[in-house]
């Protein structure tokens, strides 16, 4: 087992390290760009949130769990909708932090300019964005 010289960071300073790696994205701009067809929104929250909270129309549920496999364009398991790795992500969650750390996971993947949504599924409906029940 090889030892590490890296001293462990606080999550707090984990995410502002992965997202200082990519812009990211405001909800009325995600709604625009996904309206526009420029970028495809994902959902990574689970089951009982989204039931609770309701969905935002046009976005693909993906749990966390299986993210990487569904959007990695080379896997066998992805989606229809991961057609490259210039492909523009928005990931979502509910408040915008465990999306910061999938879109860096993404990014290891080579989806270079997948992001997420700031504040989450929460500052989409704060905004009056659209949600279906």
């Amino acid at each position: 087992m090889a030892v590490s010289d890296e001293q462990p960071v606080g999550i707090d300073e984990l995410l502002e390290r992965v997202r200082a790696g990519y812009a990211r994205v405001e909800p009325h701009k995600a709604y625009e760009a996904a309206r526009a067809g420029e970028a495809l929104l994902v959902d990574i929250r689970y089951a009982a949130l989204r039931e609770r909270d309701g969905l935002i129309p046009g976005a693909v549920v993906v749990e966390r769990n299986e993210l990487e496999w569904r959007l990695d364009p080379q896997g066998s398991h992805r989606l229809p909708e991961a057609t490259g790795h210039d492909l523009r992500i928005v990931v979502i969650c509910n408040e915008g932090y465990a999306s910061s750390l999938a879109a860096a996971s993404l990014h290891q993947l080579g989806l270079r300019r997948a992001t997420d949504l700031v504040g989450g599924f929460q500052a989409w409906r704060a905004e009056g964005l659209p949600v279906t029940r």
